[in-house]
C-alpha cells in the first residue's frame, strides 16, 4: 500500500506543515456498534498517529448512533469516518459534496466484503429463520447496512412482511447491543456482521462478533448462526471533501500503511484481523445507494 498510494502525497501541492496551517483541528467520528468508551479506547492509537502527522489537535467522537457520525460529516464538524455502505449512501444522497471515499478494508483472503449473520442463543432451539417465526427479532440501527438495510430487504423477500412474521421487530441501537441482547435473552434472534472467515467460536476473523468476543462480552459458543446474507460491499473510509488536499492525502496514507506500520492499531481500527486498507470508488456503492433510495421511498 505504501507504493500504491505514495503518489497521493508526492503530487500534493502543499506540504503537511503548510496544510496543517489551514486547519485548526481534525475530528474523527467513530460509527456505533460497541459502547462509546471501547470505541474511544480502541481508536486512541489512530488518533495519536493523525495528530502527530498533522500537527493539530485531533479529537475522537463516538456518537450514540450511526446518524451522529453522518450528521457530523454533513455539518462539517467531523472530518473523517469509516462508514458502512448504507451510512455512506445516506450521506451522499443528502449532500453529494460532503465527503469523498478513499479506502476500504481488505479481508485476509483479499476480498472487500462481509456478511450479515442471523443468530440466536444456542439453547433457544432456534436454528433457522423459519424457527424464529413469531419471536422477537433485533436489527441494529436504521442506518446500518448489515444491521438493517441488507438483511431487512433479503429477509422480507424470503419471509414477507417482517412485522407480521416476527412477534416484534426492534432496533437494539447497535451491533454490540444486538449481540449482547440476544445472548442475555432480551431478543430471541437478531443480525450482526462479520467477514465470514475463520471460526464461529472466535467471532470469525473480524467484525462485530469478533469485537464482542474479544471484549469478553459474549462466548460465541452460547450463540448459533441461523442465517447468512449475500455478500455486502465493505464500507468506505471517507474524508470531508472541503479539507485541504494535502490533509486528505496524508490521512489516507496513514490508513493505507496502518497494517504495515502498527499491526495492533490496525487490528483495533479494522475490528479484527484484516489484510489491508485498499482504494475504493464511489461507483462501488451505486447498488447500495439505489437500495437506500428504495428503502427511504417505502418509509
Amino acid at each position: 500500500m505504501k507504493k500504491l498510494l505514495a503518489l497521493l502525497v508526492a503530487t500534493s501541492a502543499l506540504s503537511g506543515a503548510a496544510a496543517a496551517q489551514e486547519i485548526a483541528e481534525f475530528n474523527i467520528g467513530i460509527l456505533g456498534g460497541e459502547n462509546a468508551q471501547d470505541r474511544l479506547t480502541n481508536q486512541e492509537c489512530f488518533r495519536v498517529k493523525i495528530e502527530e502527522a498533522l500537527g493539530v489537535p485531533v479529537k475522537l467522537f463516538a456518537p450514540a448512533d450511526y446518524d451522529g457520525v453522518i450528521q457530523g460529516l454533513l455539518g462539517g464538524t467531523l472530518d473523517f469516518g469509516w462508514l458502512g455502505a448504507s451510512a455512506y449512501a445516506k450521506t451522499y444522497l443528502t449532500d453529494p459534496e460532503a465527503v469523498e471515499v478513499r479506502l476500504t478494508k481488505q479481508n485476509v483472503d483479499g476480498t472487500t466484503g462481509y456478511y450479515a449473520f442471523g443468530f440466536a442463543r444456542a439453547d433457544s432451539g432456534i436454528t433457522s429463520m423459519e424457527e424464529a417465526k413469531g419471536k422477537t427479532f433485533a436489527f441494529a440501527d436504521p442506518n446500518s447496512t448489515s444491521g438493517y438495510l441488507v438483511p431487512a430487504a433479503e429477509l422480507q423477500g424470503q419471509l414477507g412482511d417482517l412485522k407480521q412474521y416476527f412477534a416484534d421487530v426492534k432496533f437494539s441501537g447497535g451491533h454490540e447491543q444486538s449481540i449482547v441482547g440476544v445472548a442475555n435473552g432480551d431478543f430471541d434472534a437478531g443480525v450482526s456482521w462479520a467477514d465470514g472467515l475463520g471460526n464461529w467460536e472466535d467471532g470469525f476473523n473480524s467484525g462485530a462478533f469478533r469485537k464482542a468476543s474479544d471484549a469478553g462480552l459474549v462466548d460465541m459458543n452460547d450463540l448459533v448462526q441461523i442465517w447468512q446474507s449475500a455478500l455486502i460491499p465493505e464500507g468506505p473510509v471517507v474524508l470531508r471533501k472541503a479539507l485541504p488536499e494535502a490533509v486528505k492525502d496524508k490521512v489516507t496514507q496513514i490508513v493505507a500503511d496502518l497494517h504495515e506500520t502498527d499491526k495492533d492499531c490496525a487490528y483495533n481500527v479494522a475490528a479484527g484481523e484484516a489484510l489491508d486498507f485498499v482504494p475504493v470508488r464511489h461507483e462501488d456503492y451505486l447498488g447500495i445507494i439505489e437500495a437506500r433510495k428504495l428503502q427511504e421511498a417505502s418509509n
